[in-house]
């Protein structure tokens, strides 16, 4: 079956529902807080709540260049399963939990477990697609965390139905069940290998001396500005990802039971056609123009900042509902084009080493505004403080149209240069 031309697709939709379950065992969390603070008191404090949340975020970060690093030198396969193994075991642990200290700990093996994932995930997929296919794989997958995210905004649901308790246990155990059928299933791609459906592009994956990639890397001028425009929207991006139900119930003065399928619908919807759109754009404006992928994910950066605005200050439902519409949209057009821009200016040796360093500044950005923005909500400021993201969405939005010139379409492998417009 890896030998086969469809193979590349079928990967896309094996990991689609690993990313569905890294998003939602991690996000049911954000929705359940008024079901978990029954028995767990001290989640009453929306800033222990943003302790609770941040504190994956740090370890999720530490861990990505980590998980990266691995990535290179290993085989994914054992990688991307072992990781869901462990992290659904910790979901399905944390339905036992009664006490926040035990939650804490819980959720700081979670971001252990989850940061093995994207890097190889990503990585993985990048080396079975071409540069006529890969921004479109890139983003399916994608929509496979906006999905996660949405199914984790029933959280709230089911656990009024039932109890935040059966949530965890059963989804916990679904991922625990398919990190086996992975095991038949998924595969790695060799070094060496004809990329599967690329004729005209072969991988060249040799192991090599961990400090001599990250040397390559951060003497690279390119991949500091793309770890710069990749982390400030970061601090939009989770700050959607944690707070949004809480804004939306605010905003529209509605139950947390409504407000967290509401909003991680909406993101998950408008992300869902963002990256479509975002990935099938993206592959042909760059086989006519190298930019292609980076004009494509500026478009999608620059749909966030008035959404930004409205998501702070509306207060009516089409505001808001449409205003996280349009930055689902955005943010899904930037999130597909990501891994296949880093893929114009590094080497298929080093992608998930510098994917995992990208993913550690982006989380870090997203734990100090899951802080902030707790203490903003327990001084009743959050919708402000949301606003205030598109300034500095901008500024990434102009690095990235000013300083990115790409050479290659697929740097580092064996394909001829191209002669398109720079």
């Amino acid at each position: 079956m890896k030998n086969s031309t469809h193979y590349p697709w079928i990967l896309v939709a094996l990991l689609w529902v690993v990313a569905l379950l890294n998003y939602m065992d991690r996000q049911m969390l954000s929705t359940m807080k008024p079901a978990m603070e029954i028995d767990i008191v001290e989640l009453q404090s929306a800033t222990n709540f943003g302790y609770l949340m941040a504190i994956f975020l740090w370890i999720y970060g530490f861990m990505s260049p980590v998980s990266g690093i691995i990535a290179d030198k290993f085989n994914r396969k054992w990688i991307i399963v072992g990781s869901l193994f462990v992290w659904s075991a910790v979901t399905f642990a944390m339905s036992y939990a009664t006490t926040f200290n035990q939650l804490y700990i819980l959720r700081a093996l979670m971001g252990v477990s989850e940061a093995l994932y994207i890097p190889a995930g990503l990585s993985l997929i990048a080396d079975f697609h071409s540069s006529k296919t890969r921004s479109l794989a890139i983003g399916i997958h994608m929509t496979g965390l906006y999905m996660g995210q949405a199914l984790g905004g029933f959280g709230a649901t089911i656990a009024v139905n039932y109890t935040w308790q059966t949530t965890f246990h059963v989804f916990g155990m679904i991922g625990i069940v398919y990190s086996f059928f992975l095991v038949f299933l998924l595969k790695e791609k060799k070094g060496s290998e004809i990329e599967a459906g690329a004729p005209d592009s072969i991988i060249i994956k040799e192991k090599s001396p961990v400090f001599k990639g990250l040397a390559l890397l951060f003497t690279n001028i390119s991949f500091w500005i793309i770890l710069f425009y990749f982390t400030i929207p970061s601090l939009p991006g989770w700050a959607t990802k944690n707070w949004l139900p809480t804004l939306f119930a605010e905003n529209l003065g509605i139950p947390m039971s409504q407000a967290g399928p509401l909003s991680t619908i909406t993101i998950a919807a408008s992300s869902f056609l963002g990256v479509i759109i975002g990935g099938i754009l993206s592959d042909r404006w760059v086989q006519t123009n190298l930019r292609g992928r980076i004009y494509t994910s500026a478009i999608g950066l620059g749909l966030t900042i008035p959404s930004l605005l409205l998501l702070g200050y509306g207060h009516s439902l089409v505001h808001v509902v449409g205003a996280g519409m349009c930055f689902g949209i955005g943010f899904g057009m930037f999130d597909a084009n990501n891994m296949p821009i880093l893929c114009q200016f590094v080497s298929p040796k080093y992608r998930a080493t510098a994917y995992g360093i990208m993913n550690m500044t982006g989380v870090f950005a997203g734990a100090y505004i899951t802080n902030l923005l707790g203490k903003s909500t327990d001084a009743g400021n959050l919708g402000k403080d949301f606003a205030m993201l598109a300034g500095i969405v901008l500024l990434a939005l102009l690095v990235q149209i000013i300083f990115l010139r790409p050479k290659f379409n697929d740097f580092g492998a064996s394909e001829t240069p191209p002669k398109l417009r720079a």
